[in-house]
C-alpha cells in the first residue's frame, strides 16, 4: 500500500471518529460571510459554526467575539450535506450552552429552587428569559395581576421558578407569579400581625382600579373600595386619588383566609354630620324646618341636610296625638337640643323645651321613655332615622 493511501485511511479513521452528537474541541480559523470556520483539534476535520449557532445575540458581531486562533468546545450538530462540502460538519455553541444549562434547571427543578434570569424579549403571550439557555415566561404568570404592557420588562433580571421543563423538545416554562404569592402571603402575615381592625395608618396609593384604590401599608397593598374614599359620591378613584399619592387609612377589615385588608380613607375624616354639628351642643335653642312628620313625632332639619327628631310627646305641653295637629311641613320652629350622638348620627329635640315659658311641672314624660321609642326608628343613616318607617308611618296618617 503506498503512502497516500495509508495517508488516506488515517484520514478516513479520523473523520469516523467524529460523529454527531459528539462535543469536540475546535479552533478559530477563519471568521467571514457571517461564519465561524473551524478545525477540529487532532482530528484533522473542519466544520463551520453560523452565526446563530454560536450566540443568541442576533446583532452580534462574530469578528468582535472571537479572532482566528481560539479555542472552545462545540457540539457536533450534523455533517454537512454535498459533495463540494466535501464532507464538513456544522458545529454548535448555543446547543452545548443550553445542553449544559438543562443539566444545572433539571437539578434546580427537581429541587423545587428558583433560577434568575434576564428578560431578552417579548413575543406573543409572554416573555423570552435567558436562563442560561432559553425560556418562555407566559404572561399569566409574570405577575399576580393582569400584565397588558409586556415591554417595560426587557432587559430586567428576576428570580423565577421552573413549571416545565423537556430537553428533548427544548421547551422550558417559567413563572414568577409563584414566586409573588408566596412573598405576599409572607408580606401579609408580617403586617397583619402588627394591625388591628380600628387601627389608623399611613398609606401610599399603588394604584387605581374601577372599584377603589389599592393602598401600600408596610409592602401590602390594601383594598379602599371606592364606596370608602370619601363621604360625597365618588364616579371614578381617579378622579380624587393618584398614584404615589399618599393618605391616612382606616383599617376595617382583616381577611387571613384571603390574605385581604380592607382600608377606608373616608373613615379617618369628620362625616357630614360631624362638620355639620361641630357648633351644635346640648341646652342650644337654635330653629329648623319641619321635614316629615310621622306618627311618632317630627323631623326638623337643624343644619344642611342634617335632621333631629322632636318626639311627639316634646312638640308641646299638652297632649299631641298626632304631630300633623299641631305642625306642618315646613314650618320654622324653634327647638332645644337634646342631645346629638355623633356615633349614631343622632339628634334629639324639643320644641316645647324651647319655649322659656313652659312650666317644667308639665315637661314631657320620663326622658327614658322618650329614648326608648325613638330608639326603634332610628339606624345609622345620616339622618339616624329608618326612612321606611317614616314613610309607613305617613301611609298609616292618610288612612
Amino acid at each position: 500500500m503506498t503512502d497516500n493511501s495509508n495517508q488516506f485511511l488515517d484520514a478516513l479513521k479520523e473523520m469516523q471518529g467524529v460523529e454527531v452528537g459528539n462535543i469536540v474541541n475546535v479552533e478559530v480559523l477563519s471568521v467571514e460571510d457571517g461564519q465561524i470556520a473551524v478545525g477540529v483539534e487532532n482530528a484533522g476535520v473542519e466544520g463551520v459554526i453560523t452565526k446563530r449557532e454560536f450566540t443568541n445575540d442576533r446583532n452580534a458581531d462574530l469578528n468582535q467575539l472571537v479572532k482566528p486562533g481560539d479555542k472552545f468546545e462545540a457540539l457536533v450538530i450534523r455533517r454537512a450535506g454535498g459533495d463540494k462540502e466535501n464532507g464538513e460538519f456544522f458545529f454548535s455553541v448555543t446547543r452545548l450552552k443550553e445542553r449544559e444549562a438543562y443539566k444545572e434547571l433539571e437539578k434546580v427543578f427537581e429541587e423545587g429552587k428558583t433560577v434568575e434570569g434576564t428578560v431578552t424579549g417579548a413575543v406573543r403571550g409572554g416573555l423570552l428569559v435567558d436562563v442560561g439557555t432559553r425560556g418562555f415566561l407566559p404572561a399569566s404568570l409574570i405577575s399576580n395581576r393582569y400584565v397588558s404592557d409586556l415591554k417595560p420588562y426587557i432587559g430586567k433580571k428576576m428570580n423565577l421558578k421552573i413549571t416545565e421543563i423537556d430537553p428533548n423538545k427544548n421547551r422550558l416554562i417559567l413563572s414568577r407569579k409563584d414566586l409573588i404569592e408566596k412573598e405576599r402571603e409572607e408580606a401579609f402575615e408580617n403586617v397583619a400581625s402588627q394591625l388591628v381592625v380600628g387601627d389608623t395608618v399611613e398609606g401610599k396609593v399603588s394604584r387605581l382600579t374601577g372599584f377603589g384604590a389599592f393602598v401600600d401599608v408596610g409592602g401590602v397593598d390594601g383594598l379602599v373600595h371606592i364606596s370608602e374614599i370619601s363621604y360625597k359620591h365618588v364616579d371614578k378613584p381617579s378622579d380624587v386619588l393618584k398614584a404615589g399619592q399618599d393618605v391616612k387609612v382606616k383599617v376595617i377589615g382583616i381577611d387571613d383566609d384571603r390574605h385581604r385588608i380592607s382600608l377606608s380613607i373616608k373613615q379617618t375624616l369628620p362625616s357630614p354630620f360631624e362638620e355639620a354639628t361641630e357648633g351644635l351642643h346640648e341646652g342650644d335653642i337654635i330653629e329648623g324646618e319641619v321635614k316629615t312628620l310621622t306618627s311618632f313625632g317630627a323631623f326638623v332639619e337643624v343644619a344642611d341636610g342634617i335632621q333631629g327628631l322632636v318626639h311627639v310627646s316634646e312638640i308641646a305641653n299638652k297632649h299631641v296625638d298626632k304631630p300633623s295637629d299641631v305642625l306642618k311641613v315646613g314650618q320654622t320652629v324653634k327647638v332645644k337640643v337634646l342631645s346629638v350622638d355623633p356615633s349614631d348620627r343622632r339628634i334629639s329635640l324639643s320644641i316645647k323645651q324651647a319655649d322659656p315659658n313652659a312650666a317644667k311641672s308639665e315637661n314631657s314624660r320620663p326622658r327614658r321613655r322618650q329614648d326608648s321609642v325613638a330608639d326603634k326608628y332610628m339606624n345609622d343613616n345620616d339622618n339616624g332615622f329608618a326612612l321606611g318607617d317614616i314613610i309607613g308611618d305617613q301611609l298609616k296618617d292618610k288612612d
